[in-house]
């Protein structure tokens, strides 16, 4: 039997214990992240599951987990259907489904920690149905069953000089207090590990990949602060960099601190808050007000500084990423080579810049039908050969101090087969029409969605994933609020009005179950659009290439792209060799000048 289904056994003892009748499970923390530390991954050592997304519900004699379209393949290979029931999402809800599986008058446990006042809305709306109710528990009985768990990281603070952060702790929170003048507010709750380290200008080492420190802060009306974070976390050179005007108390102290609030208007954002927290600002007598936590838009709309940086890590990034791509050619037909062994040499790459802090996230690295998995994580157990006729998928990204970037390519191995290419050109051809939009400043993601899937629908084809996210500045490579998706894909419409200043990926894809997954990323940056004999009044925004390395063009069937397209590309190609180019040696910059030869 396997450990996963011994821990689903002793978590059900442990609920009858405590007198539940089911226990629900997100992947998430006590900040909302969608990225977690060790102690913090419950999904995955109750289940094994390995994606990013994702939540279950145990039930004394049914349990589900809940994933979206980019896991459907990963959650069947890595979790048991003799356990468990596969459950889609957005398709069908926690709540939705608690609504008709939980018993009839039974009592539900929910972590407070780890979920929205929103979610608990809800949760306990549909439970109503079946005279449940949603109980929620004073500590997590995942806890109590999983003796090993890791102890969340002591890794200490740094600095986030000014000159990356273009921008100093004391000016942004002097913004905030601004912000909550406006709002007739007297402090604002940050939970959120990226608002904090880009309030702070603090970065940490406490969840991987992502550079933030397990926090809390609470911003006065004054600029004033109080940063809830472990006292050993913390040295001279911190204290320094963060002044009198912050005062450092242990992160456990956060709930008595909410507790002395009594009589003042605090707000909490409600998509980033936990239920917790809205639960302890009440009990000591606040009143909650309910708005987007301030540092989020302000973070998204990067500064001169910080659009400088990315640009300078994303040349390197790609130098870095160019030199790869040729290995991949010149080794990987030869035989011997593994998933494994491309991701470890990409990073070898990436940490010969010598200015490498981390990955941005774990590689993708999918060769064959694991490429048809969007978010597939290579392990020793599943790390695959890469062979001839198959399509080699890298999706990865670096952490620098001046930029964080994210980039997908797709190499064949041999020669592509002719639906190969068409794929890859109608993936290309979305790709062009995000690049190449112009649109009114406010358009929302959603609105421009459609643009990447058109030469896809045409086939009728599509993928099952968002367009685009927001990206950090040496922080999380997902943020946002930006980004571009349509309704039903996983989180939802990105109805957040596109700004100038801020960044995204374009990545539209294709995946074949059992055979080859194919997708096509770049980073890009918003700026206003001078329209000649448009209307001086709208202002026009449109998108600026950050991202440079060669696109695969024996994968491109140019009698697919209309003049316009093949003049795209062979500009992007033409840029490439002009950026890159003078960061390779002469070998690998004639392999380049190669790749970056006109279409045709």
């Amino acid at each position: 039997m396997s450990p996963f289904h011994d821990r689903l056994t002793a978590l059900r003892a442990e609920l009858a214990r405590r007198g539940l009748d089911g226990f629900v499970v997100p992947l998430t923390d006590e900040h909302m992240s969608e990225y977690v530390g060790a102690y913090a991954q419950r999904l995955s050592w109750l289940t094994g599951f390995g994606g990013s997304a994702g939540s279950a519900v145990v039930l004394a004699d049914s349990a589900a987990i809940f994933t979206d379209g980019r896991y459907t393949l990963q959650v069947r290979e890595q979790v048991s259907s003799d356990d468990w029931s596969y459950v889609p999402v957005p398709q069908e809800s926690v709540a939705g489904w608690l609504a008709v599986h939980a018993p009839n008058g039974g009592r539900i446990g929910y972590d407070p920690w780890l979920h929205t006042r929103a979610w608990v809305a809800d949760t306990v709306q549909a439970l109503a149905e079946r005279d449940a109710t949603l109980a929620p528990v004073a500590d997590n009985p995942i806890d109590a069953i999983w003796t090993d768990r890791p102890r969340p990281s002591d890794a200490p603070l740094a600095v986030h000089t000014n000159e990356h952060a273009g921008a100093s702790s004391a000016e942004k929170r002097a913004a905030i207090a601004d912000w909550l003048a406006e709002k007739r507010a007297d402090a604002v709750v940050l939970s959120a590990l990226d608002s904090i380290a880009w309030a702070l200008n603090i970065r940490g080492a406490d969840v991987a990949r992502t550079p933030v420190a397990l926090s809390f802060a609470v911003v006065g009306a004054d600029g004033t602060t109080d940063l809830f974070v472990e006292p050993e976390k913390v040295d001279d050179a911190v204290r320094q960099h963060l002044g009198n005007a912050v005062r450092l108390h242990p992160k456990g102290a956060l709930v008595d601190h909410l507790a002395t609030l009594s009589g003042k208007r605090v707000v909490a954002d409600p998509e980033r808050a936990v239920a917790a927290i809205f639960d302890a600002i009440e009990a000591g007598g606040g009143t909650v007000l309910t708005l987007r936590d301030p540092v989020v838009l302000a973070k998204a709309i990067k500064n001169p500084a910080e659009v400088a940086g990315h640009r300078a890590a994303s040349l390197r990034d790609g130098a870095a990423l160019t030199r790869f791509l040729r290995w991949v050619e010149m080794e990987c037909p030869k035989g011997g080579q593994t998933e494994l062994s491309a991701a470890a040499k990409l990073l070898e790459f990436r940490e010969q810049t010598g200015l490498l802090r981390d990955t941005s996230f774990d590689t993708i690295s999918a060769t064959g039908a694991h490429g048809a998995s969007p978010h597939y994580h290579v392990t020793e157990e599943s790390s695959a050969s890469i062979e001839p006729g198959q399509l080699f998928l890298i999706d990865s990204g670096g952490q620098y101090l001046d930029g964080t970037t994210d980039v997908t390519r797709v190499i064949p191995i041999g020669a592509p087969t002719s639906e190969m290419r068409d794929r890859f050109t109608r993936v290309l051809k979305g790709h062009i029409a995000i690049d190449t939009a112009i649109f009114p400043d406010g358009t929302m993601g959603a609105q421009i969605d459609a643009f990447a899937r058109r030469p896809l629908w045409e086939a009728g084809l599509d993928f099952a994933h968002g367009t685009g996210h927001g990206i950090g500045s040496f922080l999380s490579v997902h943020e946002g609020p930006q980004r571009i998706a349509a309704p039903n894909y996983p989180g939802g419409a990105s109805l957040e009005p596109l700004r100038a200043g801020m960044m995204l990926s374009n990545e539209p894809g294709y995946y074949k179950a059992g055979e080859y997954g194919i997708r096509i990323e770049n980073l890009v940056l918003i700026e206003p659009r001078e329209i000649a004999g448009g209307d001086p009044d709208r202002a026009m925004l449109g998108f600026a290439t950050l991202t440079f390395a060669p696109i695969e063009r024996t994968l491109v069937d140019a009698d697919l792209l209309t003049q316009a397209e093949r003049a795209w590309l062979d500009a992007y190609h033409a840029r490439v060799l002009e950026l890159i180019g003078p960061e390779l040696d002469e070998a690998d910059r004639e392999w380049l000048r190669a790749k970056c030869a006109p279409i045709g």
